[in-house]
């Protein structure tokens, strides 16, 4: 495992993170808390130190899987997680995919307290802004607030995680832009779906802010093991996934053969080298969901780096979205 350092901090991350919904949300297949805590356990053992969770995941189970996972080893391990979505007094309704949010500093404020005891911890590495819309990022009081609960060493760092779904392109820029304070970003970036990634790293460079991507994988198709036949359960996160987009996610991958011919590492490896490519890029957060995936994914950092003519080609084939004619959305 290799390490960054997120600008302007001293908080040190491993360059293969884990995010902990895979656990808690059943989104990827049901974990009871034995099983989700080895895979934790398993993860600090090859390296990883940076676990990144949300307070609204499972309910706040995201949190206490980590504290039940790392009681006594606190300072081996940087927790990442997250706070907008009033969970405490909503449901999610039938049909609607996200939660009412509420960027009040009172409510900030108490999230953060109920985080910390979830944790079990009396600070949190990095905290972040859950899939802010434009109201969040221009709201003066609430950044405030994260600057207040930086002072009063609740958290070292805060930023914001943008989604849910790919876009968002102007509220990030608008943050990158005005919110000085900010120390890191998260955002849906990988090789086959890199708008408006690309956008966001260049003015998270000019301003010195670390980026963090999830979606690493694009759902896993760049795992390279699905194909024409692969349908996902109803409460699996990626059945939201158009068809169109296993058909030419499918064709597109044929065209990154060249990343694995020859070559002793696996196309999920590469795809994690090519975040990796960009020094700015502190972790990545792939979808770890059994040990297959972990054993994978945390021996991408120690692989030989893409070449200036691998990260070309797939510029170019990006161009071009890798010569695929789209596919209509069913």
């Amino acid at each position: 495992m290799r390490y960054r350092t997120i600008p302007r901090t001293n908080i040190s991350v491993s360059e293969v993170g884990f995010g902990v919904w895979t656990l808690a949300t059943g989104w990827w297949g049901e974990k009871d808390d034995d099983e989700a805590i080895r895979l934790l356990h398993a993860a600090l053992d090859q390296g990883m130190t940076l676990f990144d969770t949300a307070d609204s995941y499972g309910k706040g189970r995201g949190e206490t899987l980590l504290a039940d996972a790392f009681a006594g080893r606190r300072d081996q391990v940087v927790y990442a997680t997250k706070v907008g979505y009033d969970w405490y007094n909503y449901e999610r309704p039938r049909g609607q995919r996200e939660l009412p949010q509420d960027w009040t500093p009172e409510f900030v404020r108490t999230s953060c307290e109920k985080s910390l005891e979830r944790l079990g911890t009396d600070y949190i590495d990095i905290y972040q802004l859950h899939n802010p819309k434009m109201d969040a990022i221009g709201n003066d009081e609430l950044f405030a607030t994260l600057e207040d609960l930086e002072r009063e060493g609740k958290v070292r760092s805060w930023g914001v995680a943008l989604g849910p779904a790919i876009g968002w392109r102007e509220e990030g820029v608008r943050a990158l832009q005005e919110r000085p304070g900010m120390t890191a970003m998260q955002i849906i970036h990988n090789l086959l779906e890199q708008d408006p990634g690309a956008d966001f790293l260049e003015a998270a460079r000019e301003n010195e802010v670390a980026m963090m991507a999830r979606v690493t994988h694009s759902s896993g198709m760049l795992e390279g093991k699905y194909t024409v036949e692969t349908t996902f359960p109803k409460n699996d996160h990626r059945s939201h996934r158009p068809r169109s987009w296993l058909l030419e996610g499918l064709q597109k991958i044929d065209r990154l053969e060249f990343l694995t011919k020859d070559r002793e590492q696996t196309l999920g490896q590469a795809a994690l080298k090519w975040l990796l490519a960009d020094p700015l890029m502190v972790t990545t957060l792939p979808n770890i969901y059994g040990m297959e995936q972990l054993d994978e994914f945390a021996a991408a950092p120690d692989l030989p780096d893409l070449t200036e003519e691998d990260l070309e080609t797939i510029s170019a084939l990006f161009a071009e979205n890798f010569g695929v004619e789209p596919v209509a959305a069913t």
